[in-house]
This record gives structure tokens, C-alpha cells and sequence, in this order.
């Protein structure tokens, strides 16, 4: 699988202008590579260059971080898809934040659906790794989102609230936090949440924000929109006031990409 997400910044004009999100390819053959861009404020982009004022993160699974990270440019992050909540210890299989960043990585993806859903990680267990992350200086790209039954019974706001506390819970430092809302019927599915289904969870969203955490907090926190974005539908998506960029899967491994990226400009 392989995600990329597009996030902004403070004001609609700052986080217009930053990208964050997960690596390179997604959903091929069922494994992942996620990738992020951060646009700034003032760049400009045009045919297949990307802006030069764009903060690109690739997320890679965990066996290809370093290769992914000796490859790429170095203006280009790179993420690990998950990580533990400790240090060390006897957790065969997990990687820890110390070890993805001795290969040179700054991003964690955490909370993603498929760890949700898949591998049945808890609301609390995620928030513990995202504050072990942050205490050990990972930038966190923070996954929330509802599944189709839940929205069909009106509980969106309900769920994306309770997601979104147990990461607050767990976080000082909102600056290297970026939260990504991923619709989970419109992951690999082909459907994508309309414009003004996105923008309303993300008003919301930032709403909690403002309420439970603080109204700067809630200004300056990108949040990206994530669910089957693609080169056709992420200039309107990104019209949005409160959609800040883009957690992109599929469309990741096209050309299309770079439009996605510099949809925003």
C-alpha cells in the first residue's frame, strides 16, 4: 500500500501553503508506501516540477526507510508507517522511534485505518505511541476516521472527536503534529467524501480543536484530507477552507501526483 498526503498550516493562507502526509506507492499489493508534502506559503509550480516550497514526505514500510531515505532527495522526508510506544524491550516484529530514526527518518505515520481495523490497535494504545514518538522527536502524522456504518448512523462527529482526544491526550507539541481524516469507506474504494462532506468534518474537527485544546492550536494544525484523492478531484477538495492537503493512496504512484501536490497553487 502506499499513501501521500498534502498538508497546510496555520491560517487557510499557512496551511495552504504546508503539505504533510505518507510516502510513495499505496495499496499495491497490499503493502504501502506513504508520502507526505508541506507546501509553504509563495511557491509556484508548473508541468511535472514539483514546488520548490513543498515539504515532501515519503512513508515507506519499515524494511525500505533507509533504502527510501538514500534515494530520495534530500529535501524529501521520509516516514515509517507505524512504530511502538516504548523504547526497547521484548516486542518482536514492532520498531521503535529510536530505531527509525537511526536510519535518518523523521515521520511516523500513526492510527491509519489498517493498524485500526486490520491489526486491532485502540484508540489508547495509539495515543501512547504517539506521545512516545513526540518524546523522542518524530514528526507525527496522526490518523482519524469513521467507517461506513458509522456514518450512515450519524455518529461521524461522535467517533472523529473520540479518535482525536486520545491523540490530545498525548500531545505537548502541536507543531510537529499534522492530522490526517480519512473517510474509511473511501479508502482503496474509489469513492471520495464530496467537498463539502470533507470540509464539514474538518470545520468540526478544528472546532474541537479550539475547544478542547486551544484556538491557536486550532489554527495553525494542518488537516489533511485523506480517502481517494486523485488528480481529478483534489483541486476542488483543496478549495476547502479547513482541508489543508491531502493523504493520497493510489494516485501516489501515477503521474497525476504532482498535480495533487501543487493543487494548492
Amino acid at each position: 500500500m502506499s499513501e501521500m498526503t498534502e498538508l497546510n498550516s496555520p491560517t487557510k493562507t499557512d496551511r495552504i501553503s504546508r503539505t504533510a502526509g505518507s510516502g510513495e506507492p499505496k495499496d499495491s499489493d497490499n503493502f504501502s508506501i506513504k508520502g507526505a508534502a508541506i507546501f509553504r506559503v509563495g511557491g509556484s509550480g508548473s508541468g511535472d516540477s514539483v514546488d520548490v516550497y513543498l515539504e515532501v514526505v515519503c512513508g515507506a514500510p519499515s524494511i525500505y526507510l533507509e533504502f527510501a531515505r538514500s534515494k530520495l532527495d534530500p529535501k524529501i522526508g521520509v516516514a515509517a508507517q507505524n512504530c511502538y510506544k516504548v523504547k526497547g524491550g521484548a516486542f518482536t516484529g514492532e520498531i521503535s522511534p529510536a530505531m527509525i530514526k537511526d536510519v535518518g527518518v523523521h515521520w511516523v505515520i500513526l492510527g491509519h485505518s489498517e493498524r485500526r481495523w486490520v491489526f486491532g490497535e485502540t484508540d489508547e494504545l495509539i495515543g501512547q505511541k504517539c506521545a512516545h514518538a513526540l518524546e523522542n522527536g518524530l514528526g507525527v502524522i496522526a490518523c482519524i476516521g469513521e467507517k461506513l456504518d458509522e456514518r450512515e448512523a450519524g455518529i461521524t462527529e461522535k467517533v472523529i472527536n473520540a479518535q482525536t482526544k486520545h491523540f490530545a491526550d498525548n500531545i505537548k507539541d502541536w507543531s510537529k503534529v499534522v492530522l490526517a481524516y480519512e473517510p474509511v469507506w473511501a479508502i482503496g474504494t474509489g469513492k471520495t467524501a464530496s467537498p463539502a462532506q470533507a470540509q464539514d468534518v474538518h470545520d468540526k474537527l478544528r472546532q474541537w480543536v479550539k475547544a478542547n485544546v486551544s484556538e491557536a492550536v486550532a489554527n495553525s494544525v494542518r488537516i489533511i484530507y485523506g480517502g481517494s484523492v486523485t488528480g481529478g478531484t483534489c483541486k476542488e477538495l483543496g478549495g476547502m477552507k479547513d482541508v489543508d492537503g491531502f493523504l493520497v493512496g493510489g494516485a501516489a504512484l501515477k503521474p497525476e501526483f504532482v498535480d495533487i501536490i501543487n493543487a494548492k497553487q
